[in-house]
Parts: structure tokens; sequence; C-alpha cells
């Protein structure tokens, strides 16, 4: 294997380790503030909202409409209490139905 290529993994090892281990290093045996702690416990979800949403109106060019109608079906069977795979599984099984019938 080339050297180059050797030394660019370490690289990489390096700068994806460091950032990971930094915040356990500085804030080792100290207590967030309550504020703070919630703010963060918050991040996955606004993420995840961030990467569906702009799917959601972009899933089928030029119809807007089923990219509503799966997220409302999705919204609606997550509300019945299903769990994420079931909701998964409806929606999709709903945008079939909706694709096959109405389209």
């Amino acid at each position: 294997m080339n050297s180059m290529v050797i030394w660019m993994i370490i690289g990489m090892a390096v700068v994806t380790y460091i950032p990971r281990m930094l915040p356990f290093l500085v804030f080792k045996g100290k207590e967030l503030p309550p504020f703070l702690q919630g703010v963060l416990k918050n991040v996955p979800f606004a993420v995840l909202g961030a990467l569906i949403f702009p799917s959601i109106l972009l899933i089928q060019e030029g119809n807007l409409l089923f990219g509503v109608v799966g997220t409302a079906a999705a919204f609606l069977i997550a509300f019945l209490g299903a769990n994420v795979i079931v909701v998964v599984i409806g929606a999709i099984s709903i945008l079939s139905l909706y694709s096959v019938f109405l389209m």
C-alpha cells in the first residue's frame, strides 16, 4: 500500500477521534446547566426533522400531495401508538395504494 494512503487514513482517524473525545475530556466530572441539557437532548430530533422535511416536499417531482399524504399517514399511525416499523410500513402501504388507485 502506498505510504501516502496510510498517512491519509491515520490523519482521518485522528481528525475523527478528536471531536468525539474532546467533549469527554473537557466536561469530565462536570454537570451541564439544565437549559443546555434540554437543548442537547432535542438536537437529534431537530436534525432528523431537517433531513426529512425537504424529502417530504420533493419525494415526487411535480406532486406535492404525494409527500403530504405519506406524511399525514405516518403521523396518524404514530399518533395511534404504533412503533417505528409499523409507521414506516404503514406509510409505504398507504402511498402504494395512493399511487395505484389515485394517480
